[in-house]
């Protein structure tokens, strides 16, 4: 009867996983010291070594990451200031809150701090103390059978080829087993390494599996009636629009005054500024404008051979005049250089 820490190894996945662990470094090893032998040059006992520590990598943090544990959150947990508990979850099986990213493994039986999911392979949940000893036991075992297949591979290419074979001809259950560690390999690669992405792409952004899943589930939560949406704390119908005043602020302060010192005819197809114009319009549908040479126009964007701004037109008796604004080419205007900052109108509604 298996105990403590073999009792979690003393289960179907765990012992498959050994298993498999086993064939594939036994096999390699021995395919390896009879094609490619370490002694005979310094690539091979490169690649031997290579396999040697991967291989030894993935038992040791395959091990670890059944003894370590997931870290299980202590029974009939509780927060340090009551009223946080507004904010969490109570488990009624371990009699306690939910800390913040725990979660109750029914495998387990226990709530599981930063819980990424149950392992079968590891009889274990995925957790705050393991994740990183699952991660390169992953990693590790991608690497090793990515070897391990090219020696296999290589070994029986030898032993199928014309020439005569360095080493003594295997029996046939030998090779049969050497195609059946091939095809272990390849499936350890495909399967884990999808797992081992899912793992680097949890560890990058932050976010478990579970937690994936209740941001999938927040997405077509529905948060209104149809009529009033609520928004969050520290907003409200006007954040908006004080954002974009803001913004209006910031465009002022960056804009430029240039003079007009060639036309500017508004033509979509300029062939007349050069290639550099003509080549290179900006992506918009925006207006191309009409300018004359003396005029001065306000440019708040600008790119390498066009620039985009609003004419500065004079108000006579306070009488409103359409803005004149869009892009023109670069080559029609020069910069005018001021001393004291300068104001122009614009309105709200840009």
């Amino acid at each position: 009867m298996c105990t403590g820490q073999l009792k979690k190894i003393c289960h179907l996945g765990p012992l498959v996983a050994l298993g498999m662990i086993k064939i594939i470094t036994m096999m390699t090893i021995h395919c390896s010291r009879q094609c490619w032998p370490p002694e005979e040059s310094f690539g091979a006992k490169v690649n031997f070594c290579l396999f040697f520590i991967l291989s030894g990598c993935t038992l040791f943090h395959f091990i670890s990451a059944i003894s370590e544990g997931p870290g299980f959150l202590p029974l009939k947990w509780m927060p340090e200031k009551i009223t946080d508990t507004q904010f969490l979850q109570y488990c009624t099986i371990c009699q306690g809150y939910k800390a913040p990213r725990s979660h109750h493994c029914r495998k387990c039986n226990r709530c599981v701090l930063k819980m990424d999911h149950h392992c079968p392979w590891i009889n274990n949940c995925v957790g705050h103390h393991n994740h990183g000893h699952f991660t390169a036991f992953l990693a590790s075992a991608v690497g090793g059978c990515s070897i391990s297949i090219f020696i296999l591979f290589s070994w029986v290419v030898t032993l199928l080829s014309v020439k005569p074979i360095p080493f003594p001809s295997p029996p046939f259950f030998i090779l049969v087993l050497v195609i059946f560690t091939i095809g272990l390999s390849i499936g350890v690669i495909l399967t884990v390494g999808m797992l081992l992405f899912f793992q680097m792409k949890a560890i990058l952004t932050n976010k478990t599996e579970i937690e994936d899943w209740i941001v999938e589930k927040a997405y077509h939560r529905r948060f209104g009636d149809g009529i009033h949406w609520p928004v969050i704390d520290s907003c409200d119908q006007f954040t908006l629009t004080k954002e974009q005043l803001v913004q209006k602020v910031d465009k002022r302060k960056r804009a430029r005054k240039f003079r007009i010192i060639e036309p500017s005819y508004g033509s979509w197809v300029p062939i007349r500024y050069g290639c550099g114009v003509l080549c290179n319009p900006p992506y918009t549908d925006e207006t191309r404008i009409k300018l004359n040479v003396g005029d001065v126009v306000i440019v708040t964007r600008w790119r390498r051979y066009w620039l985009f701004g609003e004419k500065e037109q004079e108000i006579v008796n306070d009488v409103p005049v359409k803005r004149i604004r869009g892009w023109f080419p670069r080559p029609c205007a020069i910069e005018i250089i001021e001393n004291s900052q300068y104001s122009f109108k614009s309105s709200k509604s840009d």
